[in-house]
């Protein structure tokens, strides 16, 4: 990990935290494991059926999509809350689902996130928000939208209040996302703002729908340009009917912030007896903008939770959604590309480390490019010749080469004490380094199968020193459709000789 100034180098996060408030950067990002955030929102399921399309149906002239695989991400509320967990906050969580699988599985999503969901609530006669994208080659073919706009009961009105009630003392800021799904209804909203208020904590609300007057008592609202028309009824075709709108949503509901984001030109923040604050995008490639608003919120959130002016909270979050949005699906953006894009010229390959809960984003993106996916594994401890020929020639064999190393305390299981030589934080940052590794995370032992599970490998790869039926997930890669190689290494060299030898010498 290098960063571009003189004769510096920094071999960790932590210093090259330090770099960035040498260079005037005036936050540190770190203060966001601190923080505890409640989301209150519409929940979703997001569904991706991946499959080719061969021939068109003799029964109507309509695509004939053969399904290879399907997965499913947190939409909605949950995605605000997957991007909150994927910067370090802690996370209360309160909305609505139904009493089906697609509820339990999305419940299950939140829970394996570490995510307090007591007060998420099933309805048994609502069905869970869903949205399923049909995907062939690199674009979507159709969406179906599974959903209801009734407004919840009173019954679950009233457990979400006392779920509120319980836990808002612990929050330090409060996020309210509206997708118009029957949950954020004006008696929630009196009820929660007056319960915000009391407590003297923050609401940031992402609104929805013409009628903002519902969101008086929020500290900020953040619609985009084509909400806050219109919420307004002006017409924004330039900035001067952006400001008047901007003006008008101010002075009509009782908000004391307005933060409206305008794609690809950027964000307009507006506050009282002041003038507006913009904030010019950076230009990215766009994949899919597709949760960017969610990604908004949370890091908008999280950096005003953290200390920040609601100024400098807004160009981070402004950051954080040209992350996203170079990404395909509802993704997230990590702690190290989110340092690394609001560090002036530190550069330690964020981009190559993925987190375990961003992986499944980054394979979408990849197969809805048709690019050959390559996995290996290991500890990577002490990397040596043989591991360096393993990875060569592993990517080789395809596009993309994901490298999944164990963590420390695997590690340390599986090869006994003292081991680790290496941190994982340090053999992260050395394989990140190779021009052969396109991505790296990292795992426990008990999670390869769930890798291999979200990755699908069209390769696993192993030394020529594994025996092929012992290769451990083996038998599911190729359930998967994939095949196990291995690679011939010529060297009899492991970290485990060179140590042993190292001993020796002492």
């Amino acid at each position: 990990m290098k960063c571009s100034i003189p004769e510096l180098e920094v071999a960790n996060k932590s210093l090259c935290v330090s770099v960035a408030k040498k260079l005037n950067m005036d936050f540190d990002i770190s203060k966001f494991e601190k923080c505890n955030l409640l989301v209150v929102g519409d929940l979703m399921l997001d569904e991706y059926l991946w499959g080719d399309v061969d021939r068109i149906s003799p029964e109507a002239p309509v695509q004939v999509v053969s399904v290879k695989e399907e997965n499913y991400t947190l939409g909605g509320s949950g995605n605000v809350a997957n991007n909150l967990i994927a910067l370090g906050a802690k996370v209360s969580l309160a909305g609505v689902i139904g009493s089906d699988r697609y509820g339990h599985l999305l419940l299950g999503k939140l829970n394996e996130l570490g995510i307090n969901t007591e007060g998420v609530v099933e309805e048994p006669e609502r069905p869970t928000t869903r949205k399923t994208r049909i995907i062939s080659g690199n674009q979507q073919v159709l969406r179906i939208d599974r959903e209801t706009k009734k407004d919840i009961s009173q019954q679950t009105l009233d457990v979400i209040l006392n779920y509120i009630k319980r836990v808002i003392p612990a929050v330090d800021l409060v996020l309210i996302s509206d997708y118009g799904k029957g949950l954020i209804t004006a008696a929630l909203l009196n009820s929660l703002t007056a319960i915000v208020k009391k407590h003297k904590k923050i609401s940031i609300a992402d609104p929805k729908g013409r009628d903002f007057l519902k969101y008086s008592d929020v500290s900020l609202l953040t619609p985009n340009k084509k909400e806050t028309s219109l919420a307004s009824g002006i017409e924004i075709v330039d900035e001067s009917t952006l400001i008047k709108a901007g003006n008008w949503i101010l002075e009509t509901v009782k908000t004391e912030k307005l933060l409206i984001t305008c794609g690809k030109d950027g964000m307009v923040l507006f506050e009282r007896n002041k003038k507006p604050y913009y904030i010019t995008a950076q230009t990215r490639q766009v994949f899919d903008v597709s949760g960017a608003g969610d990604t908004v919120i949370a890091v908008l959130g999280l950096a005003v939770a953290s200390g920040a002016s609601f100024a400098k909270a807004a160009s981070i979050a402004n950051t954080a959604a040209g992350i996203v949005v170079s990404k395909v699906g509802t993704s997230t953006v990590s702690k190290n590309e989110l340092l690394s894009a609001l560090t002036p010229g530190c550069d330690y390959a964020s981009t190559k480390h993925i987190s375990f809960s961003e992986l499944p984003a980054v394979v979408q993106k990849l197969k809805a490019d048709n690019k050959k996916i390559i996995l290996t594994n290991g500890c990577f401890d002490l990397l040596h010749s043989g591991h360096v020929m393993l990875l060569s020639a592993s990517k080789k064999l395809g596009d993309v080469l994901v490298v999944a190393i164990d963590d420390d305390e695997s590690v340390s299981s599986l090869k006994g004490p003292g081991r680790p030589i290496i941190s994982e934080k340090e053999r992260i940052s050395i394989l990140c380094a190779l021009d052969s590794v396109d991505y790296v995370v990292v795992f426990s032992s008990k999670q390869l199968n769930k890798i291999i599970e979200i990755i699908r490998p069209a390769v696993l790869t192993k030394g020529s020193n594994y025996i092929f039926e012992d290769v451990i997930g083996r038998e599911l890669v190729e359930r998967c459709g994939g095949r196990i190689m291995l690679i011939p290494i010529t060297n009899n060299i492991s970290s485990s000789s060179i140590i042993n030898d190292i001993k020796g010498n002492i």
